[in-house]
């Protein structure tokens, strides 16, 4: 006859069978859960949970995926950052994705990626959780980085897990919270200031930051240009698709002073723009016209930079473009910004914006008081 223990042993198999359940292994602290997938296979995974309410939230959710027919997810200490960090460049490459890099030894990475790479590296995919992220922006913002710089390495990492999720290899993604999104910077040159930086800009980088001042065009696009896209006697240089962020080809006008330059430059063929050195030309450039600052750091041979910085030129660029006259959609079309939203961020407003708006306003004002005046009949005088 059959004891109490083998019944309830029985009636946990059955249940288990149909629902699933949760079990204790041997010398183990975690629950595992236990379940039977769409082809009638029993299964058994690691929930990583000591308390048994977290793991029974684990084995609904393996119990929901499974319904679903989403594939089982094994074991997932097996799986690694690495891992989760080659599906992602695997992606980035299927969607053509431009900020997609690649190195001169044939190595792949995305801007923000590298600060991943140094805290997760080798780090198993149970380890990387809420708190692990949160460690990860707390070590970042330590080491003085930007709240934008900091979100944009927590949106890759929240990619991957959800790019691991979606191929079968995660159930669970943790919640990664982004930073507050600091406030947009307010970097950009008036026209006097931008000739005096100019003027210390050596020879070869001339012609590229011109370009960058007056158009607006990103760095990664002007330094692809071909001198078979340029069309001198319209003054303009056609953009091709696969060239530009927003994946639109557009036509850029050329100022009269790039024009000069290009006219006189020789051979006309290859590439356009020397960038050559232009980081390091660019922070020497502006610390001597007190645009930025060049501080030596006590035990290193680099120096920290902190200032104005080139992409500044584009919002310089946009600026100077509406406060020109030029209508935002046709402005938009030139600096090749595709959504409103981000425009607006490079559409600096200064103190100077605000007080002449107020002149324009006084003075429209005055006109229609004068006007007014004039219109008043004439004031009758007493007869004596």
């Amino acid at each position: 006859m059959r004891n109490a223990a083998q019944v309830k042993m029985q009636l946990m198999a059955k249940r288990e069978r149909g629902t699933g359940g949760l079990i204790k292994l041997k010398n183990c602290r975690y629950w595992y859960a236990q379940f039977y997938d769409k082809h009638g296979k029993q299964r058994r995974v690691s929930t990583r949970f000591v308390v048994k309410a977290k793991a029974q939230g684990f084995l609904r959710n393996l119990i929901v995926a499974n319904e679903r027919g989403e594939p089982f997810v094994g074991d997932v200490r097996k799986i690694h950052y690495e891992s989760l960090r080659a599906a992602l460049l695997h992606n980035y490459a299927e969607r053509g994705n431009k900020s997609l890099e690649t190195y001169a030894n044939g190595d792949e990475t995305i801007w923000g990626l590298k600060a991943v790479d140094t805290f997760f590296k080798g780090m198993p995919a149970t380890r990387i959780t809420t708190d692990a992220a949160r460690d990860f922006a707390s070590d970042l913002i330590s080491k003085g980085a930007a709240n934008g710089t900091v979100n944009r390495s927590l949106a890759l990492l929240r990619r991957m897990l959800n790019i691991a999720r979606e191929d079968g290899k995660l159930l669970i993604v943790p919640k990664i919270r982004m930073m507050e999104a600091g406030p947009a910077r307010k970097g950009f040159l008036p026209k006097e200031q931008f000739d005096s930086l100019l003027a210390k800009i050596p020879t070869n980088l001339k012609p590229l930051i011109v370009f960058l001042y007056y158009c607006g065009v990103r760095v990664g696009e002007a330094e692809q240009i071909d001198w078979s896209q340029v069309d001198l006697k319209a003054a303009v240089i056609r953009l091709a698709q696969e060239q530009t962020k927003a994946d639109t080809a557009r036509t850029v006008p050329l100022p009269d002073v790039l024009l000069g330059m290009l006219e006189l430059q020789e051979p006309k063929e290859g590439l356009v723009f020397d960038s050559t050195n232009l980081r390091k030309a660019w922070q020497v450039a502006c610390d001597a016209v007190e645009l930025g600052k060049l501080e030596k750091i006590e035990g290193k041979k680099d120096k920290r930079y902190t200032g104005l910085i080139v992409h500044d030129l584009r919002r310089s660029a946009v600026r100077n473009l509406v406060r020109a006259g030029v209508p935002e959609r046709v402005a938009m079309a030139i600096s090749g910004h595709k959504t409103r939203a981000v425009f607006d961020r490079y559409n600096i407003v200064d103190e100077s914006d605000v007080v002449e708006a107020m002149r324009k306003v006084q003075g429209k004002r005055a006109k229609l008081s004068v006007s007014s005046v004039k219109s008043l009949p004439a004031r009758r005088t007493r007869s004596s």
